[in-house]
């Protein structure tokens, strides 16, 4: 009888053990990938369309804003909230707009406001409604890349267009969950091979600098995969409203 007991509490501890690491293994494969997978397409959304678009336009200051086009997320992709007259075009791009290999890319936290120049509107813009709708079908992350580019080979997408830019200086953005998940900026697009001295870092003992290498950043979005171009992102250390943004 003695022996059964000890044979079941073995075993007990062994079961127990084994579940222990189970939960220890999945929770540090949750802390590597902590979205997975595509959430409930409700967490995607803004309920109020009206919010949307008011966040929206916090992309860029009042002056562009107020008359640009500002278009909201719906069910099956972007859609056109505000007709504007300036040519600009605002939106609020959700996570999957990162590089395809970031944890975050199905992140439901992310609210990323964002103002395009009239030749971002008119070349780059496509680029973000067309991933949007194949992600919201359940595409997969290969497709979606496979698809765009054999739309850009077919010129069923847009060339860039010189000169497209975009603000992104919202003080409500949400775009990462790492520390400090804000910052006010401006983008440059450029065609892939351009070299702007961004991402570089001072390695000299000798000179005394005010920033630690380059200020001007290269994002690893876009790059070639599969979009045909680079993404410079320039602080401004001012948010849309014309208070001061942390550097």
């Amino acid at each position: 009888m003695n022996r059964k007991i000890v044979k079941a509490t073995a075993l007990g501890s062994f079961a127990l053990a084994l579940a222990l690491g189970a939960v220890r293994q999945a929770r540090a494969q949750d802390t590597k990938t902590p979205y997975p997978s595509m959430a409930p397409l409700d967490q995607y959304l803004i309920a109020d369309r009206n919010a949307e678009i008011a966040l929206a336009r916090t992309a860029a200051p009042p002056s562009i804003s107020r008359d640009a086009t500002v278009m909201v997320l719906g069910s099956h992709g972007y859609e056109t909230g505000v007709e504007g007259k300036n040519g600009f075009v605002c939106i609020v791009e959700r996570a999957w707009m990162n590089p395809f290999d970031s944890p975050e890319f199905w992140n439901p936290k992310n609210r990323s406001p964002i103002c395009l120049n009239p030749p971002a509107a008119r070349t780059v813009l496509p680029l973000t409604l067309m991933r949007t709708k194949l992600v919201l079908v359940g595409t997969s992350k290969d497709e979606v890349k496979k698809s765009i580019k054999i739309a850009l080979e077919k010129k069923e997408l847009p060339a860039l267009e010189a000169g497209a830019m975009s603000y992104m200086m919202s003080k409500d953005a949400y775009l990462t969950d790492a520390g400090g998940h804000n910052m006010a900026h401006l983008m440059f697009y450029t065609p892939l091979g351009t070299v702007w001295g961004a991402n570089l870092v001072d390695s000299s003992n000798n000179v005394s600098s005010p920033f630690p290498g380059s200020p001007l950043l290269l994002a690893p979005s876009f790059k070639g995969n599969p979009e045909p171009i680079h993404m410079f992102l320039m602080e401004t250390g001012m948010w849309s409203d014309g208070t001061t943004a942390p550097m």
